[in-house]
């Protein structure tokens, strides 16, 4: 990160934020504040391009758009960069509007445990994002947890783990074999 970013000394717009560009860390705007992770390990990347893989046709049937890492627009100087949304969106830009998401997918970390689990879900329900699924991901396995908006906060819907097929109808019909999640390419 450039010394410019370090020697910030005000709150960051939405302006000065689209200007940093790509990095290869993942950069959120929080209420005029930089949150800056590295890339997240190969494991938590496997698990989400393989959940996205599985989201996508069912998305597709229901006119919705699946994105990795985009930029997500809560409200003004809050933009996030979730692991998976789905989204009522185009393919043009680099932000999806909060009004447009309808399912969003955190794919829970060590180093990041208590942002996905606490933070990350206060702001998407005060954004109104009506559908939240954590991915947990304890040694050798995966488990997915499924809330939906009440209120002012998300409430349990359904938890599936391995040896489960993780069946929803709403936001949209899907359905995913969770041990298929921790599929490996073989060792030759």
């Amino acid at each position: 990160m450039s010394v410019a970013v370090l020697e910030h000394p005000e709150p960051w717009s939405e302006d000065e934020y689209f200007a940093l560009g790509e990095t290869s860390n993942r950069i959120e705007l929080i209420d005029g504040s930089l949150w800056v992770s590295p890339a997240p390990s190969k494991r938590h990347q496997h698990i989400a391009f393989l959940l996205t893989m599985g989201l996508y046709a069912a998305a597709e049937r229901s006119g919705l758009l699946v994105l990795q890492d985009v930029n997500l627009r809560l409200a003004n100087s809050r933009i996030l960069q979730p692991d998976i949304v789905v989204a009522d969106t185009d393919d043009i830009g680099t932000t999806v509007e909060a009004a447009e998401a309808v399912l969003v997918v955190e794919v829970v970390s060590p180093s990041n445990a208590g942002t996905d689990r606490l933070l990350k879900p206060q702001l998407y329900a005060a954004a109104g994002i009506g559908w939240y699924l954590r991915v947990e991901q304890p040694p050798d396995s995966v488990e997915l947890h499924l809330q939906r908006l009440a209120g002012d906060h998300y409430e349990p819907v359904r938890v599936a783990v391995p040896g489960q097929t993780f069946t929803i109808d709403e936001p949209f019909p899907f359905e995913i074999e969770v041990a298929s999640l921790l599929r490996r390419r073989h060792q030759v």
